[in-house]
């Protein structure tokens, strides 16, 4: 198996199973995925035939729980400081957790949250305690905490936020972090240049620890560094430039995780995938 995980999110439109063949027919070797709609708060259960399908098409085209990594709805907030919306976070996110138990996955993508203008300290608490209540609740799950671009009332933009996070997970085997480098760069850590580059991960891992990095998101950006404003852009047509990229890809640090596409035109994903993927394949990376 390649030391690089390189894919792209694809959709399910048409059932479930339809991503693992989506992801090969982009030549990936990962993918991410929804397992329902992300804008709404509960989905029906997923029918028998349809995990069946996807477990099979997984088994057939070479895909482990490694390798795919689980995009949770956008609604949840397990930092919401009023009772009602915090417990209507807490009961969807169990339900992906079941969902991706159902599936054999083992890796879920969150976003954090948001304040709400309420106290940043006591909603980075609250997602603590919202995720030790889940991981209570589950087995076999990594929940993957997303860093954030800072727009609005986003907490979980800077690396401080989600150290502190992990520091008061009970069971940190199955804690970790998704850095999406659109939002890494608008949130203000610059990653350019090489030099740049590894400043920033220097800083992650003086921080919360690269032990747990279990994602990464690859998406350069229409926004300048520091500006908050979480908009994509396909690689190398942004603010970032090849340079970030190029050096992830050749950073056996990274090996082994999920390194996820999310730019904007999906047309060029097979062309973006076979890139990186060269990358990993040259002499300098044996």
């Amino acid at each position: 198996m390649e030391e690089k995980f390189i894919g792209a999110h694809v959709s399910i439109s048409g059932g479930i199973y339809q991503a693992v063949n989506r992801a090969y027919q982009l030549q990936a070797t990962a993918f991410a995925m929804f397992t329902n709609n992300p804008l709404r708060w509960f989905a029906s259960p997923l029918p028998s035939e349809e995990l069946d399908n996807f477990r099979r098409n997984c088994q057939i085209y070479n895909y482990s729980s490694d390798q795919i990594l689980v995009h949770s709805s956008y609604l949840i907030n397990l930092g919401h400081p009023k009772k009602c919306g915090l417990e209507q976070s807490r009961l969807a996110l169990f339900d992906e957790l079941k969902r991706c138990e159902k599936l054999g996955l083992s890796l879920l993508n969150i976003h954090p949250g948001n304040h709400l203008q309420s106290d940043v300290k006591q909603c980075l608490l609250r997602i603590a305690d919202s995720i030790n209540i889940a991981l209570e609740k589950s087995q076999s799950i990594t929940i993957v905490i997303e860093n954030t671009a800072g727009q609005g009332t986003n907490v979980g933009f800077c690396f401080e936020h989600l150290a502190t996070i992990i520091q008061h997970i009970e069971d940190k085997s199955r804690i970790g972090v998704c850095i999406d480098t659109c939002h890494a760069f608008v949130s203000g850590y610059d990653l350019s240049h090489v030099e740049s580059c590894q400043n920033t991960f220097e800083k992650f891992d003086n921080i919360i620890g690269l032990k747990y990095l279990r994602g990464l998101h690859l998406n350069d950006t229409k926004y300048h560094l520091g500006s908050r404003v979480d908009r994509h852009e396909n690689i190398g047509m942004g603010k970032i430039g090849k340079r970030a990229f190029s050096w992830i890809i050749s950073d056996k640090r990274f090996n082994n995780i999920p390194i996820i596409l999310e730019t904007t035109n999906k047309n060029l994903w097979i062309k973006e995938i076979s890139w990186l993927r060269s990358l990993n394949k040259s002499p300098h990376n044996k």
